[in-house]
């Protein structure tokens, strides 16, 4: 698939670690970021992005109602997600209710390339 840059829907609500992710996924990705839960959906109905980050504490919608609402929409429900957490137990409840992947903050930049690029992967073969 030469020249086929893969879409990254970066959503988490602080700015710096907006710009962690995407500085650690480098220009390998399309990226698209929105800063809460609903901008989110919003931005993975209309870009259709082949992986989403995703950030669980957030303001107005919680990460995992996003990711719940994710996995009940006909369009977005096999959409690889790798969520964000800094509480472990979050992380086994978005297991559950299917994330792709789990890290935890903070999180080594490296870590987050290597499981965006394994997930990816993953989904292609």
């Amino acid at each position: 698939m030469a020249g086929f840059l893969a879409t990254v829907l970066i959503c988490d609500d602080e700015p710096a670690l907006r710009e962690l992710v995407r500085v650690s996924l480098g220009d390998a990705y399309e990226i698209v970021e929105a800063d809460n839960g609903d901008a989110c959906l919003k931005a993975a109905r209309i870009h259709r992005p082949d992986l989403i980050v995703l950030d669980l504490m957030m303001p107005q919608r919680h990460g995992l109602d996003v990711l719940d609402d994710m996995r009940g929409d006909g369009d977005l429900a096999d959409t690889p997600v790798i969520v964000l957490t800094a509480q472990p137990s979050a992380g086994d409840d978005a297991l559950r209710r299917g994330a792709t992947r789990v890290l935890e903050k903070p999180f080594d930049p490296d870590h987050i390339n290597a499981a965006v690029e394994e997930v990816l992967t993953e989904r292609r073969d």
